[in-house]
């Protein structure tokens, strides 16, 4: 009898162990880098188009010629091919070592209707675009999704995020891994082009973004000819650094890689930009930056430990709902935390540095895990915030799975307006924030 009811038990127990093994994640393996042909004959013809937000009602649209006499201007309406409106910008240049890049235009339209389609044509020239401004009122979609590279994993990103009815990309660092090989940043920008022409792209710089060359090339200057932010809408004085609101949210986009100290030019902007904020009118604040503060992965441990020592009181005052950083290739979620201790008017971090770099996946993971980890795993994928009113939101990621966005983890999140966090009168906020 003891015989068989122990057969019984190893049958038992071999149906689960492969019931476990059945559904056990099995990662794909790594994507080689996608190789473009590059040919930058002259042409007028506009190339690398993006759009990003630049103030109230007001969108920026960048493109490429590489023939220097494309002009900057912008004819746009609300039907196809009648463009009852038209706007004049300015263009730049800039050259690396032996790259002369194209012309780069910027020209910002508006004002604009929210939520509605227009279609414009860049320089005179076809074809014709279309893009969608943002919505006024809640709810709001971002997609999320940071260190991008060029990668067949990064083409499976974009096509997930084809399928995500978002209504602004936010993109927390390192875009095209172009690394001092310049020509990369022009294949970058014709890669992401069908996304980044029809929705606003929101982008903070990274590490590989820096491209610095001591007494010969100031850093950043590829990625702050190309991909120009909103600074001065918001009363920055860099493209590192800005914010920006949409719907009902206001988003900080921080630079993990100039000076972030007290006597900093950032740091004094931060303190400036966070007395604007208006909780009544965008009861939802959003930070993103490269470097993630709260990091349970072995990889880049530590990094952001200075920064946060320098800003993470400032944005814990006023009551900042959820960080985004990149960098460390891998997904990870924490539970609202302060201080290195979960803190119910904390900010809940997100890491999603997995957007499809060459790179690589970031496997190791500290262990026991801390206590303000809620979720994480080392894969490929991109996230969705749907901030469906002014006091919730749904957070989702997807992973990558054999090119299907599976949903791995989601979360509703409240927001802190209302709560005992955030002071009713902004007066006792006003004063810490204007400390010396």
């Amino acid at each position: 009898m003891e015989s068989k009811i122990l057969l019984l038990i190893i049958v038992i127990g071999s149906l689960v162990m492969t019931s476990v093994k059945a559904t056990e994640y099995v990662r794909p393996p790594p994507r080689k880098t996608l190789h473009f042909p590059w040919d930058p004959k002259p042409s007028i013809q506009p190339e690398q188009v993006h759009i990003s937000l630049a103030g109230g009602k007001h969108m920026r649209i960048s493109w490429v010629t590489t023939d220097h006499s494309g002009s900057s201007y912008v004819e746009y309406g609300t039907s196809p091919g009648n463009y009852n409106s038209i706007a004049h910008g300015e263009s730049t240049s800039y050259e690396y070592l032996l790259y002369h890049s194209g012309k780069i235009h910027h020209t910002v339209i508006g004002p604009l209707n929210d939520g509605t389609i227009y279609y414009y044509r860049c320089g005179g020239e076809d074809p014709e675009f279309q893009l969608k401004t943002p919505p006024a009122q809640f709810p709001v979609t971002f997609a999320i999704a940071g260190d991008l590279g060029q990668t067949g994993w990064t083409t499976s990103t974009l096509d997930h995020l084809t399928e995500c009815n978002y209504d602004v990309h936010l993109l927390p660092g390192d875009l095209s891994y172009a690394d001092y090989v310049q020509y990369r940043w022009d294949t970058f920008g014709n890669l992401v082009q069908p996304l980044a022409s029809s929705k606003p792209w929101m982008v903070t710089q990274g590490n590989h973004e820096k491209e610095n060359i001591p007494l010969i090339k100031e850093p950043f200057a590829s990625y702050n000819a190309r991909w120009r932010m909103p600074f001065k809408e918001s009363g920055s004085t860099s493209n590192l650094f800005y914010s920006f609101e949409v719907a009902g949210v206001h988003a900080i986009m921080l630079g993990s890689y100039t000076d972030y100290d007290k006597y900093s030019e950032q740091y004094k902007w931060l303190k400036a930009d966070l007395l604007k904020v208006d909780r009544k009118r965008t009861p939802w604040v959003l930070v993103l930056f490269h470097v993630p503060w709260y990091n349970s992965n072995k990889a880049h441990q530590g990094e952001g430990d200075q920064m946060m020592t320098a800003m993470e009181h400032l944005l814990y005052a006023a009551g900042a709902d959820i960080m985004f950083a990149g960098h460390v290739h891998a997904y990870e979620r924490t539970r609202r935390v302060f201080n290195g201790k979960q803190d119910n008017c904390g900010a809940v971090h997100i890491t999603i540095g997995d957007g499809g770099n060459r790179e690589g996946l970031a496997h190791n993971y500290m262990y026991p895990k801390p206590k303000w980890s809620a979720f994480r795993e080392a894969s490929f994928g991109h996230g969705e915030l749907k901030i469906v009113n002014s006091t919730h939101a749904l957070w989702s990621w997807h992973r990558n799975d054999d090119d299907e966005p599976v949903r791995s983890d989601q979360v509703w999140i409240t927001s802190l307006v209302g709560s005992r966090c955030i002071p009713q009168n902004n007066e006792g906020l006003r004063e810490y924030l204007l400390e010396p």
